[in-house]
């Protein structure tokens, strides 16, 4: 039975594989030798003719043989309508990227599940491994590190403590506020503020709108970016709010975007909650039977904050409105999406287009959604697929195994990078792809129309001649 499972994804992947040229405006396959459970854009560095280069924040799991890293690499983008078609499906599945170089490795005690970076200065972010304390590290004054069976651990510039259990994938940093959010096995959701040990680095000062408070008990208080060479005791902070209202592990949290003060989190007792800081440490609403089974993931729309995504080991992501959120005592979403053959393990938002998000499965595939089609009838270029579920214009196919994460680029719109964890479809290791798919399938249909015509027209002007 495995060999036919696997020989239907040999089959899936050699047919997306012959489509590339067709589909993708651009794209890079770098293989990895361990499987990285995150994959996170950082700063843009440089822009240049046809390309930009950006940072890029991976990690490795590995077995054991050696340690265990958070791996800060540099990526070329290539811009948009550059690269060729005929060469973009020209890799070597077994072959790193020639876009993605490591640039730093710092040594991580323990595995790295989760990675996110402060929005206001992505050179600093938080990680979450196989403990109760969440971790912060300035990537820039971090040493690099040569990983190898033996060696020390690097120091975190700050650690957070204030779990009663392990946290290990539920981590949030706010868009607004100096502030990190986390959930754990304990059922908690905690709440830090780090401004006060961010604020006072020498170069690019973390902005914030109101000081946040956390130093009063703060212990070895000490700023993030401070030397690792001659580590004294680790600095560590607790919390700024602890909040219970979960029966199971906390599995997603996600800050409102405009509001520091107001989050949300997701678990395993498939409930959606509401929180606010101003009101205590009580749900503000909470939404039981969001899904039909444990909760994975949840985002927080940027544009529309009246909008969340939720994703399930139901197979499914279900839109809830905030205004709405139930009916009957139970969750009441206003549209569930079904394109997924497996457990959901990550959504997103769009940053660029306030009704399109991404959605990455079990199955190893990454679907993009657009819900303003949802109800609409099939568009006449012949670019959308084929029968699919109401609202999914795209599903990138280039993973052979679960797409444990991916995240949109902020910086280059419509670039997205993803990474599948391949341990169960082949001796170990894992995949980063980083993509865009052409413009013509996302661009607005009458623009795309004018743009056959006028190739047709092209065409027929050259016949003549």
């Amino acid at each position: 039975m495995k060999d036919k499972g696997k020989r239907s994804v040999d089959e899936r992947y050699a047919q997306w594989k012959s489509l590339v040229p067709v589909l993708y405006d651009w794209l890079a396959n770098h293989n990895l030798v361990w499987p990285s459970l995150s994959c996170r854009w950082g700063p843009q560095l440089e822009q240049a003719t046809y390309k930009n280069r950006q940072r890029l924040y991976l990690s490795e799991q590995t077995d054991g043989s050696v340690p265990n890293t958070l791996v800060i690499a540099n990526c070329e983008v290539v811009k948009p309508r550059v690269a060729a078609a005929e060469h973009i499906a020209q890799f070597n599945e077994e072959a790193r990227s020639p876009f993605v170089r490591k640039y730093k490795t710092i040594i991580h005690p323990g595995e790295v599940n989760r990675i996110r970076e402060l929005p206001q200065n992505s050179k600093i972010v938080a990680t979450h491994t196989d403990s109760p304390d969440v971790l912060i590290w300035d990537v820039e004054s971090q040493p690099n590190r040569h990983a190898v069976m033996g060696a020390t651990e690097s120091h975190p510039d700050l650690i957070l403590t204030g779990h009663k259990d392990d946290a290990e994938f539920a981590l949030a940093m706010c868009p607004t506020e100096s502030f990190v959010l986390s959930g754990g096995k304990d059922k908690l959701v905690v709440l830090w503020s780090i401004h006060d040990h961010i604020s006072t680095l020498a170069t690019d000062p973390v902005p914030s709108k109101s000081p946040g408070s956390g130093g009063s008990n703060a212990k070895h208080a000490s700023k993030v970016g401070a030397s690792n060479d001659k580590p004294a005791e680790k600095p560590s902070i607790g919390p700024r709010g602890t909040y219970q209202g979960h029966d199971d592990t906390v599995e997603d949290v996600q800050f409102c975007p405009s509001s520091a003060q107001e989050f949300c989190s997701v678990g395993d007792d498939s409930c959606l909650i509401l929180w606010d800081a101003r009101t205590g440490s009580s749900p503000v609403v909470k939404v039981e039977k969001a899904h039909n089974a444990d909760l994975h993931c949840v985002d927080w729309n940027p544009h529309d904050v009246n909008l969340f995504l939720t994703g399930s080991a139901d197979n499914t992501i279900h839109m809830f409105d905030r205004r709405k959120l139930t009916s009957g005592g139970f969750g009441s979403p206003i549209h569930k999406f079904a394109g997924h053959s497996a457990a959901v393990l990550c959504v997103q938002w769009s940053p660029d287009k306030s009704s399109v998000f991404g959605s990455s499965a079990e199955d190893g595939i990454l679907n993009i959604w657009d819900y303003e089609k949802v109800g609409k009838k099939q568009d006449s270029t012949g670019l959308k697929l084929p029968n699919a579920p109401p609202g999914l214009f795209f599903r990138h196919a280039g993973h052979r195994d679960k797409v444990v994460d991916f995240h949109w680029n902020a910086s280059d719109p419509w670039t997205i990078v993803s990474v599948s964890d391949d341990c169960e479809s082949t001796s170990g290791g894992g995949t980063l792809q980083i993509w865009r798919m052409i413009d013509l399938i996302y661009r607005p249909e009458e623009e795309v129309l004018a743009e056959l015509d006028k190739f047709k027209s092209h065409i027929l002007t050259c016949d003549k001649s």
